[in-house]
């Protein structure tokens, strides 16, 4: 079996899914890599490109949209289900709006090797034109960071240590660091790790799950860490702009189960409202702009 099994889930991104395929097989490593593709629900030919095209993947289908925990979930278990003797060291969700450099696979399996403290890791993602993918290193949203977040403080002020820990966006983009999360656009885990902490939690549809599953591989005693001096480009929200009211929609839904899953019971009632009332109210603005005005975009993503 491998030593890095990478679970690609997808959704009407035909030609994207295409290109992230080829830089998978033009990576320059030492290890064996077996890939999966999760189809859910694509009606763009994706299934029929990838057995046209790359008949050594594994491919898989959902029938439908399922979301993406779901779909990764069910690679997941199958990957799980493997025998000591063909399981993985380590397992990658990849997002197929990516691309990678040739060496970047193999910088990142070399930094979770020489970072044993690590559960997680991730690397500097980069959009079409250069800039910074925001959602590659975050910290988790507590209350606090959720509130400096709604009220806009963390985009006035995005060097302040206290205003811009959403984002992270007082870090250098190009050091290493331990952060809160990575995104699930490219997040490597050890399998070890999934087998302890369990898969993605279902109750997030499209974003959201990647933070759930960082907060749970804190919990259970691992670093995450980001990995800036490894490139990777990442063709932003190529799924969700298809449908970019039900993508908006999705990321206040996980802002809601992410708070009322880890951070409601301990906090106090008048703020606990607060917080419900201002990701409602920042839903429907969004929702309403994107409508008629430019749209507000969610920034960040598992994907």
């Amino acid at each position: 079996m491998a030593d890095l099994a990478i679970v690609i889930v997808s959704y009407n991104v035909r030609d994207l899914l295409r290109t992230c395929l080829r830089s998978i097989g033009e990576s320059r490593v030492d290890f064996s890599i077996a890939t999966w593709v999760v189809d859910n629900g694509s009606s763009d030919g994706s299934e029929e490109m990838v057995r046209a095209e790359f008949p050594t993947v594994n491919l898989r289908t959902t029938g439908s949209n399922a979301g993406f925990s779901r779909a990764n979930n069910l690679a997941l278990r199958e990957i799980l289900d493997l025998s000591p003797e063909e399981a993985p060291r380590s397992i990658l969700l990849l997002n197929p709006d990516t691309e990678l450099p040739p060496i970047a696979l193999a910088e990142m399996m070399r930094f979770l090797d020489d970072h044993r403290e690590a559960g997680a890791v991730g690397p500097k993602l980069v959009q079409t034109d250069g800039s910074l993918d925001l959602a590659c290193r975050r910290s988790f949203p507590t209350p606090a960071v959720s509130f400096y977040r709604l009220t806009g403080l963390s985009r006035v002020f995005p060097r302040s240590r206290r205003f811009g820990r959403y984002n992270l966006t007082f870090l250098d983009p190009d050091d290493v660091a331990e952060v809160d999360s990575v995104v699930g656009a490219f997040m490597l885990v050890r399998a070890e790790v999934v087998r302890s902490v369990g898969l993605l939690d279902e109750s997030f549809f499209l974003y959201g799950e990647d933070l759930d599953w960082a907060l749970r591989i804190k919990q259970a005693g691992w670093k995450v860490l980001y990995n800036g001096r490894t490139r990777v480009v990442h063709h932003k929200r190529a799924s969700s702009r298809q449908h970019s009211v039900r993508s908006l929609i999705a990321f206040y839904q996980a802002m809601l189960v992410f708070f009322q899953k880890h951070y409601a019971r301990q906090t106090a009632w008048p703020v606990r409202l607060l917080i419900v009332g201002a990701i409602y109210w920042r839903a429907g603005l969004a929702i309403t702009l994107s409508r008629g005005w430019p749209r507000v975009a969610p920034t960040s993503q598992g994907s």
